[in-house]
């Protein structure tokens, strides 16, 4: 159970009864200051989730990469002397020290991964404690992402929690997990077999009794083991079966709580059962049965809270992701917060979890160091974002790199290293890449998916059918998929621009309509056993300063959609009928002759202008345009169908300005 502080302190009958494990919710009451202010006689109280970069933009436009402390007063009852004590972190980006009482107690490398950390012989007891976290966004090269379009937002951005519990317990320090580590190793239809793996601590070679059950959705007690353990450092395996599972899937996402108690200390979590495959044909399989995906690359951030993200907005972007139609999340360059993942796996999506080895755009970026420290640290969060997140039944795959350049012997031993680390660690998953590159690097990972942008800085959007022509003779073997998408600002429709590098704050929506409806309508399906969409919201970048990204097709508020998302909630979204007018935020248009562009996702739409009915043409799926007419002034239109209407008005030429 979950509390918040406050209530600890408030009611001696709940201390006195303290069960073998309590989580309480340590997010209040926070000081913040800057390190380099030198005091904290000028601290803010602040609440965890919390970022020093909130807005995205500091007051001079760039985002604010340094380090700052975070203290606060934890009072610790005498009751609690016999117990141990352990501070866990959701988040912090991307250097945390962690200091009880002057001592220090550790530290962790890595922004968007968890960690524990045990505090029991730093604390007084019957009296105040101070707590001091000292934060570092700055740029480090032992410390992955090295090289990021991102912004990586300084501060503790997730929940911070204090757990405590016996002395012989379920450990919390296990790469920042709950201690309990669920693995299937053979689903069907018949059955489930797997193991369920617990990190044990108390005094050496103590005994102990755990008990592990298996509780159906239904409530049902599909598998229980008891056995007796000896604590000796090592993880506890426990094996399990469950027959006639009711098997996790998108339309039925069934989920199966997982019950550990050691003594009277319980742990709890959910997962679910699933096959996934991908078959000799190259077609992606869920349980059997082949699943397109429809995906969206989702970054860290929004316009408000920079990335300290709270339930509300994941909730929000979720049911903004689900409304398009999409069945698939990628994280990139690292998980997203545990609340994301749970809401997957209980209403049936698909996840990609990056790993934070990726290269930016930019050709002086260094994405690869060839150092022990550089290549420790991605072995350890490797492992932290797979044990984390491994009991989540939506996530499907592990991804490895994302976009590195070069090809040296180094790096790809790198590579390869990190693919038979979380192959080793989950056996039950496949591992991905996303690539832009020709030659070996490809063939290391499970699966593939091309970053593709011809048609955008070089080429035209056509010259996508000769590419996938060349895929098709020389690579069909590859199990491979396709990712892709480029920027537009909402609201700008300035088509009279003619260079896409003119201006990368600037660049029209209308730009970005044209290349996502060329794709959309030339790739090969059978070709490729995914799609995904870069990216799905606009989201802060570290290119000039921390300026934002426009490659979302929604904008960075996560609230207003461009013309890019309506299109593939025409073309993804089964369940409700789309309609709407391309362009209707365009209120000036140039020219006397203007055509008007629907998408609709069912039947073929009627269009009035001005009260006129005027013919439409369906030029691709689900994509309509009338013939170019002469207008003049203010023009109002209409688009309906049986069930739906979408309308706009317009003024053409200098109308408007003459008025």
């Amino acid at each position: 159970m979950k509390r918040f502080l406050l209530v600890l302190l408030a009611c001696v009958t709940a201390i006195s009864t303290l069960s073998a494990r309590e989580v309480y919710i340590l997010n209040n009451s926070w000081r913040f200051f800057f390190k380099d202010e030198n005091s904290s006689d000028n601290a803010r109280f602040v609440t965890v989730p919390h970022t020093w970069n909130s807005d995205a933009l500091t007051e001079n436009g760039s985002l604010r990469q340094t380090t700052a402390n975070y203290r606060r007063q934890l009072f610790v009852p005498n009751q609690w002397q016999g117990k141990r004590l352990f501070l866990r972190f959701g988040g912090v980006m991307s250097v945390a020290d962690v200091f009880v009482n002057g001592s220090l107690v550790g530290s962790h490398k890595g922004g968007r991964t968890a960690f524990a950390l045990e505090i029991t012989d730093k604390i007084f007891f019957g009296s105040e404690n101070t707590l001091l976290v000292e934060v570092s966004n700055a740029y480090r090269s032992d410390v992955l992402p090295t090289s990021t379009e991102q912004n990586l937002y300084g501060g503790i951005y997730r929940d911070v929690e204090l757990i405590v519990t016996d002395k012989t317990t379920v450990s919390p320090l296990y790469y920042g997990t709950e201690g309990v580590i669920v693995v299937p190793s053979k689903v069907s239809t018949e059955g489930v077999e797997g193991s369920v793996s617990v990190a044990l601590i108390g005094k050496k070679d103590a005994q102990c009794n755990v008990t592990v059950d298996i509780v159906s959705p239904d409530g049902y007690v599909a598998d229980t083991k008891s056995v007796k353990a000896k604590i000796d450092g090592k993880m506890l395996h426990v094996p399990f079966s469950v027959t006639n599972p009711e098997l996790w899937s998108l339309h039925k996402p069934s989920l199966y709580r997982v019950d550990v108690v050691v003594g009277a200390d319980t742990v709890s979590l959910n997962t679910g059962f699933r096959r996934l495959e991908v078959t000799p044909q190259q077609l992606l399989t869920l349980n059997g049965k082949q699943v397109p995906v429809r995906g969206v690359n989702l970054c860290h951030d929004n316009a408000k809270r920079g990335n300290a993200l709270t339930q509300s907005d994941y909730d929000a972007d979720f049911a903004t992701i689900k409304s398009m139609g999409a069945n698939a999340i990628r994280s990139v360059e690292g998980p997203h917060s545990q609340m994301l993942y749970d809401k997957c796996d209980r209403e049936g999506m698909l996840v990609w979890v990056d790993t934070p080895l990726c290269q930016s755009p930019f050709l002086s970026d260094i994405a690869f160091y060839a150092s022990e420290a550089f290549k420790q640290n991605g072995r350890e969060q490797l492992k932290e974002i797979v044990l984390q997140n491994i009991h989540h039944p939506s996530v499907a795959m592990w991804g490895i790199f994302s976009l590195l350049r070069g090809r040296s012997t180094e790096l790809m031993d790198y590579i390869k290293e990190l693919n038979s680390l979380a192959k080793a660690t989950d056996p039950s998953r496949l591992t991905v890449s996303c690539s832009n590159q020709d030659g070996d690097i490809n063939f290391i990972t499970d699966l593939i998916v091309w970053q593709q942008s011809v048609g955008w800085d070089k080429g035209n959007v056509e010259d996508l059918n000769l590419w996938q022509r060349a895929l098709r003779t020389n690579w069909s073997h590859l199990r491979q998929a396709v990712c892709y998408g480029e920027g537009g600002t909402k609201g700008i429709f300035n088509d009279d621009l003619v260079s896409h590098s003119a201006s990368q704050h600037r660049i029209p929506e209308s730009w970005q309509t044209r290349f996502h409806e060329g794709y959309a309508s030339r790739i090969d399906k059978e070709l490729f056993w995914g799609v995904w969409l870069n990216t799905m919201f606009d989201f802060g970048a570290v290119r000039h300063g921390g300026c934002v990204r426009n490659s979302g097709i929604v904008a960075f508020d996560h609230t207003q959609a461009k013309d890019a998302y309506y299109l593939y909630k025409t073309l993804w979204n089964r369940k409700s009928p789309t309609l709407h007018i391309v362009g209707k935020n365009r209120e000036v248009r140039l020219g006397k002759r203007q055509a008007v562009k629907v998408y609709c996702s069912r039947g073929v739409p009627t269009v009035t202008i001005n009260g006129d009915s005027v013919a439409v043409r369906n030029i691709s799926q689900g994509i309509f345009v009338t013939d170019s007419i002469e207008m003049f002034g203010y023009n109002h239109i209409v688009a309906s169908t049986e069930k739906l209407c979408d309308s706009t008005t317009f003024a053409v030429g200098n109308y408007l300005r003459r008025k």
